[in-house]
């Protein structure tokens, strides 16, 4: 896993309970300091490498810092605390936490943040692959013809076989076997229909991608009894409408990471909005 350096700026007092509240996170490099002119020294240390900028209000002339950090690291992410206000806004700041340990909300900014410049740097490199799907589903006729559009798609990005899972009835979350591309002898065994406690029904009711291998769980019948190492697991979601669940395999467990994840999702994305395109027209 990538690590993440974040450098956080906050008054003496509290660097304690800064520190402990993102040394638990093993794939955050956390540094303290305690002075608005130690942050500028870390900046301009070339042997740094610093993602994240934690702010916290308290500091004093903290927005100055920001309006210059802005010109000279326009590609840092600085999220400011100001733990003694309700509610405000983070002006030049990416993110502003008024409670960074409630509920995790502090590390959670972080990942957000980091996630969107992952996907950012994703969506540049995928481009070509993207906008020649977008043509080839603007293309394919009918529902089945974009749902193996989407399938066919995915395979091409070195999954061994992928299959589209349509939601048929949103109060129970189950879904039916619509489109598919692979080996034969896989078509035939895989299961038609979703089950309540599979991968799939977790995804769409969490509205959350997910990866398994065999050991894991919840799980997907091919992987769990080991005809297919590893799944990934996407919903096909667009503008609160759910419309089924993309489920890509490959041979060898552990050869799914994040970033294919973020690539399965970019067609989703464009298969859900295609989709709510046609049942708005």
């Amino acid at each position: 896993m990538t690590s993440t350096n974040v450098l956080v700026a906050v008054r003496r007092e509290n660097a304690s309970r800064f520190y402990k509240g993102l040394a638990s996170q093993q794939n955050f490099h956390t540094e303290i300091v305690s002075a608005v002119q130690d942050v500028y020294d870390a900046l301009a240390d070339t042997d740094k490498h610093i993602d994240v900028l934690i702010l916290d209000n308290g500091l004093g002339a903290v927005h100055e810092l920001i309006d210059e950090v802005r010109l000279t690291h326009p590609r840092l992410f600085i999220v400011l605390v100001d733990e003694e206000a309700d509610f405000g806004t983070p002006g030049q700041a990416d993110e502003l936490s008024t409670e960074p340990f409630t509920d995790n909300d502090l590390v959670k900014r972080i990942t957000r943040l980091m996630s969107d410049r992952k996907l950012e740097t994703l969506r540049a490199d995928s481009l070509p692959a993207v906008r020649q799907f977008a043509k080839e589903l603007r293309n394919a006729t009918g529902e089945y013809g974009k749902l193996q559009s989407a399938v066919s798609a995915c395979k091409n990005l070195g999954y061994d076989y992928v299959a589209f899972y349509r939601l048929e009835n949103p109060e129970t979350l189950s879904m039916t076997l619509r489109a598919q591309d692979g080996p034969a002898p896989i078509q035939s065994i895989v299961p038609k229909t979703s089950s309540p406690n599979d991968i799939m029904t977790w995804c769409l009711s969490h509205g959350q991608s997910r990866i398994a291998a065999p050991q894991d769980t919840p799980n997907h019948p091919l992987v769990a009894k080991g005809r297919l190492g590893a799944v990934a697991s996407v919903p096909v979601l667009f503008s609160g409408h759910q419309y089924g669940v993309i489920a890509a395999f490959r041979d060898q467990p552990g050869t799914i990471t994040q970033e294919h994840i973020m690539m399965l999702e970019l067609i989703a994305a464009q298969l859900g909005s295609t989709i709510t395109k046609e049942h708005s027209a």
